[in-house]
């Protein structure tokens, strides 16, 4: 029996590999990705891309397991909520009043170690921020409200 279920959840396992999430990219303006238009520090931007990116912006980074199912299908819906809730590709479409308020929750996320997830930094392990590194981005952000 237990020979059985094995040979089936194989089965399905292989049969679920055919199911591919979606890694195209939309096209955008470039010219509105928060990077562009801010021109952050060097030591900024690289916090950005290895913290931020990959989940909230059109820049992500896919890396081998991201083509295994069902594991794929887990990141994918990660990447889709946070590209909903924030994409800094399309920062220059927010408008002004919207513009405050994420840059608002973008600073406190970071301070408050509510981002980048535990399960992200988990997988990248750059991507787990110092003291320091939150307090520059943290800092940063704020700056863009002047």
């Amino acid at each position: 029996m237990k020979k059985k279920i094995l040979i089936v959840l194989a089965i399905v396992f292989v049969i679920i590999q055919f199911f591919r999430i979606d890694k195209t990219v939309p096209s955008y303006d470039m010219s509105k990705d928060l990077i562009v238009m801010t021109q952050p520090s060097p030591e900024v931007e690289r916090i950005l891309r290895i913290a931020c990116y990959d989940c909230h912006s059109y820049e992500t980074a896919y890396p081998f397991y991201t083509n295994i199912a069902p594991f794929s299908w887990w990141i994918k819906g990660h990447i889709n909520e946070g590209r909903a809730e924030l994409n800094y590709s399309t920062w220059g479409d927010f408008p002004v009043k919207k513009l405050g308020h994420m840059i608002d929750e973008s600073s406190e996320k970071v301070i408050e170690k509510k981002m980048p997830l535990t399960p992200y930094w988990m997988l990248h392990w750059d991507a787990k921020l110092t003291e320091e590194e939150r307090k520059t981005l943290g800092d940063w952000f704020k700056t863009l409200e002047q």
